[in-house]
């Protein structure tokens, strides 16, 4: 019997060793790294989500990036960027494990881009400098469960401005073998599943850089959920997919007259908490929040409690009946309008809001405080104009004749080169005289003296988008 195991041992230890290990070719290619990869599948947190490009995705998602104006509610239009039209972008969804592609194009007149926060890879290279007319693509695993952002990242100075001026939306990647708990407690999924993104919107570069907001809201549209309440029942089991995009000020949400059963932070079902009154949220912060609408019918109101934020249009409700006609879901995007409608609300603003241009007078009859002229008088010598967020400050001035002008570039991020860096200058579209300043990197100046009364118009060169203007005229 020695004998024997001695035999089956002997030609088992080969067989053993010419047991192939995973084949791991049709997720990562014939990968340089494929040690390390090797070393990653067998961890017990969880693997990069680095697959080859040529992966077959389980899902792909196409979105669209260009410049346009939205309606957001309270007579404003915002002319910023947008994603798909709409501010915030699409709603996406996977289920982790899955493989996904992302199919960016660019429609608009500037370079944009993209960061997918649910990526746990190299994106920036796949789908970074985004030319107009271009489309480019990355492809990962979502191997993490949660709830992310992702936004334009062109590279350089533009990541931030073309977040601040726009361009962002959620990514939810649903855990695949560990439920939320409070389903597991109820044996249910959600009655209710509701995304919620709460985001800042800026009348110019200035404010943008500053964190002074003009407005907040909830998916898109100021007061959103006020105008038209979220029907739910008593009892109903709610699930929140709550993102903070900011992109400057921080949340504290809350639901009056609601305690949460449990509440996950970033979405991940492995970081639970029960109980709370609000969740703190700065920007990109995310959470899952579960809970109950108890026995009893009425208003739920959903808010900011940092009122400063609540009284510009974060704040929202959900209205309990028992007979109501509850949704299954409700998504963290803009709403989608027919193009009728879309233009109806468009001729109808009082007010827009364009962070980084001047908007025509007959379609902003009340604007804002940054988009008013700054009057200086004859005694006045020197007007100094920054250039901050990618915008001019003050963007409108009235000057006497023979006023010397002076541009300064406040903003930091001076690499790069065009739509990447905060390198600014001057350049007349218009007006009796032609000027041209010089390039501009941080805390630098240059100046011109106007004494040809008359408007001039501006803008700078690598961001046309930035406009400005100068009226030279007798003050006195």
């Amino acid at each position: 019997m020695a004998w024997l195991a001695l035999v089956l041992l002997w030609w088992a230890a080969p067989a053993a060793q010419a047991i192939p290990g995973p084949d791991f070719s049709a997720l990562f290619g014939d990968s340089d790294f494929i040690e390390i990869i090797e070393r990653d599948e067998g961890l017990e947190t969880r693997p990069t989500g680095y697959v080859s490009q040529d992966a077959e995705p389980d899902h792909v998602f196409r979105i669209d990036l260009d410049e346009g104006q939205v309606p957001i509610g309270q007579g404003v239009v915002y002319d910023g960027f947008l994603i798909d039209g709409k501010l915030p972008g699409p709603t996406l969804r996977v289920t982790e494990g899955d493989i996904v592609r992302m199919e960016i194009t660019n429609s608009g007149d500037v370079m944009h881009g993209a960061s997918i926060h649910a990526a746990y890879t190299q994106t920036s290279k796949h789908v970074g400098h985004i030319l107009p007319g271009q489309t480019k693509s990355v492809t990962f695993r979502a191997t993490t469960p949660g709830v992310f952002m992702y936004h334009c990242a062109p590279g350089g100075h533009a990541i931030p401005m073309h977040v601040m001026f726009g361009q962002y939306g959620m990514i939810v990647v649903e855990p695949r073998d560990k439920p939320y708990k409070l389903g597991a407690d109820l044996g249910q999924e959600p009655d209710l599943k509701l995304y919620m993104l709460q985001h800042e919107l800026y009348a110019s570069g200035k404010e943008a850089v500053e964190g002074d907001a003009s407005y907040t809201a909830f998916n898109g549209q100021l007061f959103r959920y006020v105008e038209n309440p979220i029907p739910v029942r008593p009892g109903d089991y709610v699930r929140m997919y709550f993102l903070n995009v900011g992109p400057n000020l921080l949340s504290t949400f809350h639901i009056v007259g609601i305690i949460w059963d449990y509440v996950y932070w970033q979405g991940h079902p492995e970081a639970l908490w029960p109980g709370g009154q609000t969740v703190t949220a700065g920007p990109s912060d995310s959470w899952v929040i579960e809970f109950r609408i108890p026995p009893e019918e009425g208003a739920y109101t959903m808010l900011d409690h940092g009122v400063g934020a609540t009284s510009r249009g974060a704040i929202g409700l959900l209205d309990a009946r028992s007979d109501a006609d509850r949704p299954s879901e409700i998504l963290a995007e803009g709403p989608s309008r027919e193009p009728a409608e879309r233009e109806e609300l468009l001729g109808e603003a009082r007010r827009v809001l364009s962070p980084f241009g001047i908007p025509d007078a007959d379609t902003n009859p009340v604007p804002a405080r940054v988009d008013r002229p700054v009057r200086f008088g004859s005694d006045i010598e020197e007007v100094v104009i920054e250039m901050k967020g990618n915008a001019f400050y003050p963007k409108i001035v009235e000057v006497a004749p023979g006023t010397q002008v002076t541009w300064v570039n406040e903003d930091v991020f001076t690499y790069g080169f065009g739509e990447t860096s905060g390198v600014h200058n001057a350049v007349a579209m218009s007006g009796p005289q032609s000027f041209a300043t010089s390039m501009l990197a941080h805390a630098e100046r240059d100046s011109v003296t106007l004494t040809e009364p008359g408007r001039y118009e501006y803008i700078c060169a690598p961001h046309p988008y930035m406009q400005g203007r100068i009226v030279v005229r007798d003050l006195d």
